[in-house]
């Protein structure tokens, strides 16, 4: 009787520890698809010319201050000009200082020198990593007449996972408004 009482508690022992453990599955992540970048010339009213994706709407402001407007992907890319009147230094300090104000959320800033030389095109890309309000800034120059900057910014709280096939998409093309930029 006694060896029966340990048997049953035995087997009932290893039929609750021969149980699978139940977990929950993690969340997945949502794939995007966005579709290949089409570009076109954008020639308003300013001292340079570029192409931008199709995808954006484009809207014009004083000083030729220009924002694409990506609603699909809920993000912008603001475009700024001013003219160089000895300045430069001035202007070039106030772009550097835009982009690392970004330092103390971000997980990084990568630094991408761009040349142009056949354009008379001279700038710096800023990639930011991390959950930074803005992903992506830039700033382009003639150096003597013409300093244009732009950064990336979402409608929504900063949450790097998951904007990042987003920031990736329109990182490049920033590249592409930066590659294709000529004064007029």
């Amino acid at each position: 009787m006694k060896y029966k009482g340990i048997i049953i508690v035995c087997l009932f022992l290893g039929c609750i520890a021969c149980k699978e453990e139940v977990l929950p599955k993690p969340k997945a992540m949502l794939r995007l698809n966005f579709p290949k970048a089409m570009y076109r010339g954008v020639d308003e009213a300013c001292p340079f010319v570029f192409e931008r994706n199709s995808l954006a709407t484009i809207t014009s402001g004083e000083n030729c201050a220009l924002v694409l407007d990506y609603q699909d992907m809920k993000g912008t890319i603001y475009i700024t000009y001013k003219p160089v009147q000895d300045n430069l230094k001035t202007l070039l300090t106030d772009a550097q200082k835009l982009s690392y104000e970004h330092a103390s959320k971000a997980d990084n800033i990568l630094e991408q020198p761009f040349v142009n030389e056949g354009d008379n095109v001279y700038g710096m890309f800023y990639e930011v990593t991390g959950n930074a309000a803005s992903q992506s800034q830039f700033y382009v120059t003639d150096s003597i007449n013409h300093f244009v900057t732009g950064s990336l910014y979402f409608y929504s709280k900063p949450n790097y996972d998951s904007i990042l096939p987003a920031a990736v998409y329109l990182q490049n093309d920033i590249r592409k408004i930066m590659e294709t930029l000529k004064w007029k």
